[in-house]
């Protein structure tokens, strides 16, 4: 997908949250079996690479998510993670959306000259539960990033995240079921609650998906779909708009850059899924219809 940048693939699971890990799930029917080999992929420069115009390929004001295959602060990739901070430095004009179960690691794989943050660097950490928000996100809260946010997906349990939300420092919270083999219930009162706590801290939150098992009102509904769960997400109308994410970003000299410069493009089914407010807009490849 053209905003995923996967500059290392591979991954050690840690938590509960990885119980059912859909890379390992993945992988495995496309024949790689290996998936806890943490491996350089030939990606590296993805976000720097360049059209036949000389044009980037990835454009001023687009997001870029970043290692949806592995850990960004995982440690068998320390000797890469330079490498991919120089990418990240060159492209200040575009988002990089940084999510890890290791914020632990965090603080001492930063760039030297990382200050207190860069502006294009949006930093979140996953919460599966309450144990590991507990665990987590005041470690989130200690650590000196620009922008903050939380990821409960896959969500596998209740968790309030109010008291942490009083603080002031999370700008985004995003919230999904889990996918694939074995995957175990998403409940719409976990979802509401999030929600509902997020709304009064005016905190934007996303419902992105429902996950296969998706429970509410006593009712089970299954789907493999991952279109059509993110519909059923959309359709519960709790995903809610709160404060601006200001970002300041700019060009390769320092300049201000708008942020406006990038328009997303949506096609029609884009306006009931469930990842709308997050989207970085279709890539237009011509693959698919308007409506299919």
């Amino acid at each position: 997908m053209r905003d995923i940048w996967n500059p290392w693939h591979g991954c050690k699971k840690c938590s509960e949250g990885c119980q059912n890990c859909y890379m390992y799930y993945l992988d495995r029917i496309h024949g790689n079996f290996d998936s806890g080999k943490v491996v350089k992929t030939g990606n590296m420069n993805y976000p720097i690479s360049r059209n036949r115009n000389g044009n980037f390929v990835i454009k001023s004001g687009e997001q870029l998510r970043v290692c949806m295959t592995s850990d960004f602060f995982i440690e068998e990739a320390d000797e890469w993670r330079e490498d991919a901070w120089d990418v990240i430095y060159q492209r200040p004009d575009v988002k990089f959306f940084l999510l890890t179960k290791r914020p632990q690691r965090v603080e001492k794989c930063l760039p030297k000259d990382w200050g207190d943050g860069w502006e294009n660097v949006f930093f979140n950490v996953t919460c599966e539960n309450q144990r590991r928000a507990d665990e987590r996100i005041p470690i989130l809260h200690s650590l000196p990033f620009k922008h903050k946010g939380i990821m409960c997906a896959p969500l596998i349990g209740q968790i309030s995240i109010a008291e942490y939300l009083k603080e002031g420092q999370i700008e985004q919270v995003l919230c999904g079921g889990e996918n694939y083999e074995g995957a175990r219930e998403c409940r719409y009162e976990w979802a509401k609650l999030l929600h509902d706590e997020c709304a009064a801290a005016d905190v934007t939150f996303v419902f992105i998906g429902t996950g296969n098992v998706f429970v509410k009102d006593g009712v089970v509904t299954r789907m493999r779909n991952n279109r059509e769960q993110a519909k059923l997400a959309f359709n519960q109308g709790l995903s809610y708009q709160g404060r601006p994410i200001r970002y300041k970003l700019t060009d390769r000299l320092g300049l201000p850059i708008d942020e406006s410069c990038y328009a997303p493009k949506f096609k029609s089914r884009c306006h009931t899924c469930g990842n709308r407010l997050i989207c970085n807009g279709c890539e237009d490849c011509g693959k698919c219809s308007d409506d299919s």
